[in-house]
């Protein structure tokens, strides 16, 4: 059953039949706060909602939020947008906000995500049997370092994107330690650096990214599951291991109501994986500013976006 019906308020589902158009005089004046999370894919999808906003007539502030704190914000209305949420790694902030009416759910970004535990092909040769997580538990000293001997060394997500690779190995006892990534660019700068010096290494990792184009990256395997993977119920033999991620597009509960024309073309917003790949490469790897590469998008997608700012 789509989320997004179940929990559209009666104020949104009231302008839902509105032509999307610019800022009109019926419209709040007030500024509108788009959170800018950490990661390089999220500030490309926020700032290319915020210049369209802006053409738009709009007045416009991005806004560092961090992954979880973002939605405490959002329900107290301090802050009213954030087009890329993936919904597998929030709390129950972010649920209850969706229940209660807090938070309102504009629809899926258009991404097609996958994340989970990657391992360059080289560690198969010194732990076999993967792909399979099994092999792990017989491979801990393969991946261990100084500070985790004799147990093996992940690395997970930055500890404000919460704790997914904490809680499995947790509940698969694994002997493994998750040890939070310091951020996108640091995790990067490790997978690179141990992938030329041929280390052992496994990590948490996410789709869409430039590093599947750059690298030879293989994923570690689970065991197979009916449905959706439950991560709560997870044990070895039965470990299905990550919920994959719906991308959605969530703004506060005053939104619609404030600005409608603005709630239109949020929904009509949307971003692909090879779109999006492309812009994080050229600002990762590239070192091209970031409002560089998006105002360049911006001047080759007019044909795109030019219907979702249509009044």
């Amino acid at each position: 059953m789509n989320i997004r019906n179940l929990l559209c308020t009666a104020a949104f589902c009231a302008v839902a039949g509105l032509g999307a158009g610019h800022a009109s005089a019926a419209e709040s004046q007030d500024t509108i706060k788009i959170a800018l999370n950490e990661w390089t894919g999220q500030q490309l999808s926020a700032r290319i909602a915020a210049e369209l906003l802006r053409k738009m007539d709009y007045k416009v502030e991005l806004v560092t939020a961090g992954g979880l704190p973002q939605f405490t914000a959002m329900a107290k209305g301090e802050l009213h947008a954030n087009p890329e949420v993936w919904d597998n790694s929030i709390t129950d902030i972010y649920t209850n906000g969706l229940a209660s009416g807090e938070l309102v759910n504009l629809g899926d970004l258009g991404l097609k995500p996958r994340d989970g535990w990657i391992y360059p092909p080289y560690m198969a040769e010194l732990c076999p049997g993967l792909p399979s997580y099994q092999a792990l538990y017989d491979c801990t000293q393969a991946f261990s370092n100084a500070e985790t001997f004799p147990d093996g060394r992940l690395i997970a997500y930055p500890a404000d994107w919460g704790t997914r690779s904490q809680q499995l190995v947790a509940a698969l006892e694994l002997p493994f330690k998750a040890v939070p990534g310091g951020s996108e660019g640091a995790m990067i700068a490790e997978l690179k650096g141990a992938i030329a010096a041929k280390q052992p290494i496994v990590m948490m990792m996410w789709e869409p990214h430039w590093i599947f184009s750059q690298m030879d990256l293989n994923w570690v395997e689970w065991d197979a599951s009916d449905g959706n993977c439950v991560e709560s119920e997870e044990s070895r033999g039965k470990a299905c291991g990550f919920a994959q991620a719906h991308v959605n597009k969530i703004v506060s509960a005053s939104f619609p109501d404030k600005w409608p024309n603005a709630a239109k073309f949020m929904e009509k917003y949307t971003l692909t994986n090879d779109e999006q790949s492309r812009l994080i490469f050229e600002v990762d790897q590239d070192h091209r500013p970031i409002e560089e590469v998006v105002a360049e998008w911006i001047d080759q997608n007019k044909d795109k976006w030019s219907v979702w700012t249509a009044p």
